[in-house]
């Protein structure tokens, strides 16, 4: 059984994205030398990238037009979309998982292979965390409180425990904290 593991930036005060769709911006607060060669060396564990429709398409559109070392990690990896409204998947390597996302997940993660990480994808995520099927939690905590925006964890209506596997410092202040869910 593959693991679930989740990859997120996210500010100090819970939110993974601005009061906007894709504003990003504060990720460039901790973005620098080390949190590349993070994504590099975490990318070597990626089996399959899985996402949420939304996601899917903002990161297609951007990493399709980007250059480098990891936009060809990210153009070449093989990817998953789970969506009830979209009829075709045209990022390469990339299939569409139809129909109720948990059942498609977790038939993902019987598969033989590598981990399947998810970036993003908060909406998804909250339904695949009740259902237990997240294993990880890695989220690189960057030194800014927004002020509002797409909080990473939604409402689940209880609990969920989760144990520090690790925490790594960054020289741009952020910290990449690793979580075992269910601690």
């Amino acid at each position: 059984m593959r693991r679930l593991v989740v990859w997120n930036l996210m500010a100090l005060d819970g939110y993974f994205e601005g009061k906007s769709p894709w504003d990003l911006g504060f990720h460039e607060t901790v973005w620098g030398d080390e949190l590349q060669a993070f994504s590099l060396e975490q990318g070597k564990e990626i089996g399959t990238l899985l996402f949420g429709r939304r996601t899917y398409e903002g990161m297609a559109a951007h990493w399709t037009k980007a250059t480098g070392d990891i936009a060809d990690m990210m153009n070449s990896i093989d990817k998953a979309v789970a969506s009830r409204t979209l009829d075709e998947a045209t990022w390469n390597n990339t299939r569409l998982l139809k129909g109720d996302a948990v059942d498609a997940v977790r038939a993902l993660k019987a598969e033989d292979g590598k981990d399947v990480f998810v970036m993003g994808s908060a909406d998804l995520l909250a339904s695949l965390l009740k259902a237990g099927l997240v294993d990880e939690y890695r989220l690189c905590l960057a030194p800014v409180v927004l002020g509002g925006g797409n909080p990473l964890f939604k409402p689940l209506g209880g609990q969920i425990k989760m144990r520090l596997e690790s925490s790594r410092p960054l020289k741009t202040g952020g910290v990449v904290l690793t979580y075992a869910v269910g601690g």
